[in-house]
C-alpha cells in the first residue's frame, strides 16, 4: 500500500475514530496501525480475508466522507501550517523574545492535546 494513502488514513482514523464501530476500529487498527496482511487480520478476527477486505473498503470510505463533510484534518493541517509560518516568523524577526516564543509553543501544545 501506498505510503501517503495510509498515513492519510492513520490521520482520518485519528480524527474520526470514535464515530466508528468496535469492528471497524478492529480491523483498521490491525491493518493500517499495527500493518498486519488481509490474511493476519482475518486470522486474528475469525473470519475470512474478504470479510476484513470489504470491512476495510467500507470504513475507508466512511473516514473519507466524514471528512470531507467536517474537515478536521484539512483544518488540522492548515493549523499547523499556520503555526508553523508563525514559529519561522518569531525565530527570524524576534529570536531573544522569550515570552513570545513561549506563547507560541503553548498555542502548539493546545493543538497536540
Amino acid at each position: 500500500m501506498e505510503l501517503a494513502k495510509t498515513t492519510r488514513l492513520n490521520a482520518l482514523f485519528d480524527f474520526y475514530q470514535p464515530l466508528l464501530t468496535k469492528k471497524q476500529n478492529d480491523y483498521l487498527e490491525l491493518y493500517y496501525a499495527d500493518d498486519l496482511s488481509l490474511g493476519e487480520v482475518a486470522e486474528e478476527c475469525d473470519v475470512s480475508r474478504q470479510a476484513v477486505y470489504d470491512n476495510l473498503k467500507r470504513s475507508t470510505q466512511l473516514l473519507e466522507a466524514y471528512e470531507s463533510k467536517l474537515h478536521l484534518y484539512a483544518d488540522f493541517q492548515k493549523r499547523q501550517a499556520a503555526a508553523d509560518n508563525m514559529q519561522s516568523y518569531i525565530e527570524a524577526t524576534y529570536p531573544h523574545d522569550v515570552a513570545l516564543q513561549d506563547l507560541a509553543d503553548h498555542l502548539v501544545t493546545l493543538e497536540e492535546e
